[in-house]
């Protein structure tokens, strides 16, 4: 069974430990999430599950999505994520995965989308330090230098204004501090991306403990 589940990021708030200190964490709500078909090294090239996650209006899946879910026998879910099972060990499809395939103490990584945050300067966005803020500079917060003169173009992957935030970002080796399969729950030490409600992808870490 792959230690990898879909969740859906509820809040953050904090645990006390028996000691009194404060522990800020990370409420997710995660599974049930079920098999919803294998791929084989034989037919695919590789081995993996489809697991899906999160209700979903029967009007807002199509047809061919809508005979992918009944020939697995599962209702339909609003997300679909492959998961990788390099062992050959593939759960049987129409089963679930749920929460409990963690235990207090894991390391996971978590990958979500983080929060949105418009089109910002380069001193938001890329960490630039501003000008001389004095009413003779006439330079405070703008790019600066753009480079060389001789080929006259700015060159690629310069850092710039832009859009900031909403982009797929991965938090490895977070602890999970506790489990609680009846609710669903998933509570992991400090913060994870992404709005409240968003969509979560969290694996066993693939980071070496020292």
């Amino acid at each position: 069974m792959p230690k990898a589940i879909l969740g859906k990021k509820i809040g953050m708030t904090q645990i006390y430990t028996e000691d009194g200190a404060a522990i800020p964490v990370t409420v997710v709500e995660a599974g049930p999430c079920p098999v919803v078909q294998q791929k084989t090294e034989e037919k695919d090239g590789y081995n993996a599950i489809q697991i899906g996650f999160g209700e979903v209006a029967d009007k807002h899946v199509n047809k061919p999505l809508k005979g992918h879910f009944a020939k697995a026998g599962v209702e339909p879910r609003k997300y679909i994520r492959e998961v990788r099972c390099p062992d050959g060990d593939l759960p049987e499809v129409g089963s679930e995965i749920k929460v409990d395939v963690f235990s207090e103490g894991d390391r996971v990584d978590v990958t979500g989308i983080s929060k949105g945050k418009g089109f910002s300067g380069v001193i938001k966005r890329w960490n630039f330090n501003r000008g001389p803020m004095s009413h003779g500079s006439m330079y405070h917060r703008r790019v600066g230098s753009l480079g060389a003169t001789d080929p006259a173009r700015v060159f690629k992957n310069r850092k710039m204004p832009g859009r900031y935030g909403h982009e797929q970002v991965t938090i490895s080796n977070l602890e999970v501090v506790k489990v609680d399969p009846e609710k669903n729950m998933l509570l992991l030490k400090g913060s994870v991306p992404g709005n409240k409600g968003s969509l979560l992808y969290i694996k066993e870490t693939s980071k070496k403990s020292k």
